[in-house]
């Protein structure tokens, strides 16, 4: 608190003096390096360098500060947008394991977004629209009938069918199956 009304001081002090009229010409001028050299003198001591740590850590100073600046939004609009840093994007994604990094941190914020489209309504209908294009759908046909896709549905479908979890839920269900055939043939 002492710092903050030091600070206070120094600035209401640095106002009156600069106000304030001299007898001379030059007086003003040595009256406005007096003060100058005055309140670097007292921003340099450990109480002047407290006062602004004070103000520098407070939450709503550091806003203020830095995203009331235009300059700084127009520096990381520039940074993100310009050539170079397009060009900087483009090399550091084609390295795998970058590319892998941001992706997994991403995945579950992506996953969440595709969830919440999928709920969306208007997102709903446009994604019907879309598939209802002729063009989309002869693309998807012939992406279905394609060799390669048919193999690894087989392949898929292989190994499926051969997973131990699949083959006790069979087996679960034929028995199933079997038992509620007996039941109903025993009650006719």
């Amino acid at each position: 608190m002492r710092t903050k009304s030091l600070l206070l001081l120094l600035l209401m002090m640095g106002i009156l003096t600069s106000c304030s009229s001299s007898d001379t010409g030059t007086g003003g001028q040595l009256d406005y390096e007096q003060t100058k050299k005055m309140v670097v003198d007292i921003l340099k001591t450990d109480e002047g360098k407290k006062a602004i740590q004070d103000i520098m850590s407070d939450d709503k100073m550091k806003q203020k500060l830095v995203m009331d600046q235009k300059v700084v939004t127009d520096t990381i609009q520039q940074t993100l947008t310009s050539d170079k840093a397009t060009e900087f994007w483009k090399k550091t994604f084609s390295d795998p394991k970058f590319a892998s990094s941001v992706a997994n941190n991403m995945k579950g914020e992506n996953e969440k977004l595709l969830k919440d489209l999928m709920n969306d309504p208007e997102y709903r209908n446009m994604m019907i629209q879309v598939f209802k294009e002729p063009e989309i759908q002869k693309q998807m046909a012939d992406a279905l009938k394609s060799k390669e896709y048919r193999e690894n549905l087989q392949k898929v479908i292989t190994e499926t069918v051969e997973s131990p979890l699949f083959k006790v839920k069979m087996q679960d269900l034929l028995l199933k199956a079997v038992s509620e055939m007996s039941k109903s043939k025993s009650g006719k």
